[in-house]
């Protein structure tokens, strides 16, 4: 029941994508950078980062349009995506763009000013023709990684929004707050492997769990299938410090 629910409200954030895309886009915060203004996507970003101290990358497994679309492509490409070096791209897209919002905005001119629905209309992202040609050029952006390389390839090798959630996550982990995360307990453990089939992100939840690994893989984003998967109970949910 708890994947139907979560799985609902992905698909849910997904429809809304086209109200809500403005509010996660790196480009309208570098212009609004420029104009000294703190718009919808700071916000949202800080508020990524601020939850992901106790709560992990959970925004990915339960709220982010983005991976309700890739969960979808699944029936379309059900690999593994392949990771190592792949996953490290999104960290080098992310420093790029965060050293632009900060030259920008040091560069900027006017007073700094707040403005939540900077470039929408009254709160909506995609309301004219020219948005939807944006609007659907990021969805193929998003779509072709997870079409070609599998299960949410985009989250993986593209996201913008991860790192905010790995820094968060790092940060909660050395300050020792409660965390959301999920443990393994290896002696439960029966080696079916239903946990790695199961797995939007494509991770060797079995082999984590054999080693006796709590969760600390950055690329969990804290959904638990795995968690609901397992036949013998070894995994679960908790929310504690973790070292």
């Amino acid at each position: 029941m708890r994947q139907k629910v979560r799985r609902t409200i992905l698909f849910i954030a997904f429809l809304l994508f086209p109200v809500t895309i403005w509010y996660f886009s790196p480009a309208l915060i570098i212009q609004a950078a420029s104009e000294h203004i703190m718009n919808g996507s700071f916000f949202v970003f800080m508020a990524m980062l601020a939850a992901s101290l106790f709560l992990g990358r959970a925004w990915c497994g339960w709220l982010c349009p983005a991976g309700g679309m890739q969960e979808c492509l699944i029936r379309c490409n059900d690999k593994p995506a392949k990771q190592g070096w792949r996953n490290n791209i999104k960290y080098v897209i992310w420093v790029v763009w965060i050293t632009l919002v900060i030259v920008t905005f040091i560069l900027g001119k006017n007073k700094v000013t707040v403005d939540f629905f900077y470039q929408t209309d009254h709160g909506i992202s995609v309301t004219e023709i020219h948005n939807y040609v944006v609007y659907y050029g990021v969805l193929l952006i998003l779509v072709l990684p997870g079409l070609i390389h599998g299960r949410r390839g985009a989250c993986h090798y593209l996201c913008w929004m991860a790192p905010f959630m790995v820094i968060g996550s790092t940060v909660g982990r050395f300050l020792h707050l409660p965390q959301l995360h999920i443990e393994a307990d290896r002696t439960q453990c029966v080696s079916c492997g239903k946990c790695s089939k199961v797995c939007p992100m494509g991770l060797d939840v079995k082999a984590m769990t054999e080693k006796g690994i709590n969760a600390k893989c950055t690329e969990c984003i804290q959904c638990g299938a795995c968690v609901d998967e397992c036949p013998k109970k070894a995994l679960k949910y908790r929310m504690s410090w973790r070292r």
